[in-house]
């Protein structure tokens, strides 16, 4: 138990350089708070104390603002980075040295029964905003780009991004020429720049129907 205490603190040293001191650590890092609380609850839970194990999850979200199914398995060295906003579902498998930034969700769609949460293999890295809803594997070294949507199975050694999730990288060669990295689609701002156009279009009919007011107003009766 100690050694995996001790390994939970290890992966923030080793992929955090914000890390000073192992007091800050697990003084301030709400990811390693929401961890140790998991890894509770999972014996808990494991050990059909169902309710129980629910409610150390249930205060943890409290606390940390990550919310952690007791059922979920955690293998070493997990790091959840900020971490506000992270769901990771019942059946999820995540194996070891895992990386997963804010508002990530691991979960399922609705559709299935019984296993209807994501695996990820080992050394994957799950950016800001990624949704990855299914009963799927997620291969080992992979990464998803931030704010993407995965809901499909994603190969080992693979950089998929989008909000339909394509695979852009596979085994450090570039999949789709085309993509760019960097400009990715904002539904957000679309959905924004369509109302815009939308206003427009109601004030210039506005404008016309006050223009025919004042016509009809001065024409003679």
């Amino acid at each position: 138990m100690w050694k995996q205490l001790k390994e939970d603190i290890d992966a923030i040293f080793e992929r955090d350089p914000a890390a000073r001191s192992t007091f800050e650590v697990v003084l301030t890092y709400s990811g390693l708070h929401a961890i140790w609380a998991h890894r509770i609850s999972h014996k808990l839970w494991k050990a059909e104390w169902y309710t129980l194990a629910r409610a150390v999850s249930q205060f943890a979200k409290f606390l940390t603002g990550i919310e952690i199914h007791p059922g979920a398995r955690i293998g070493k060295k997990l790091f959840i980075d900020h971490g506000s906003g992270v769901v990771i579902g019942e059946t999820c498998e995540i194996g070891d040295n895992v990386t997963i930034y804010q508002g990530v969700t691991l979960g399922g769609t609705g559709k299935e029964k019984g296993k209807r949460h994501p695996t990820v293999g080992d050394n994957v890295i799950i950016a800001t905003g990624a949704k990855v809803l299914g009963s799927f594997k997620i291969g080992d070294n992979s990464k998803i780009g931030a704010g993407s949507v995965v809901l499909q199975e994603v190969p080992p050694n693979a950089t998929v991004v989008g909000m339909k999730a394509k695979i852009v990288i596979q085994d450090g060669k570039r999949v789709t020429q085309d993509f760019d990295l960097v400009n990715l689609p904002d539904p957000i701002a679309d959905m924004i720049r369509q109302m815009q156009r939308e206003i427009e279009t109601l004030r210039d009919e506005v404008q016309l129907l006050k223009e025919g007011t004042k016509q009809n107003e001065h024409s003679p009766i």
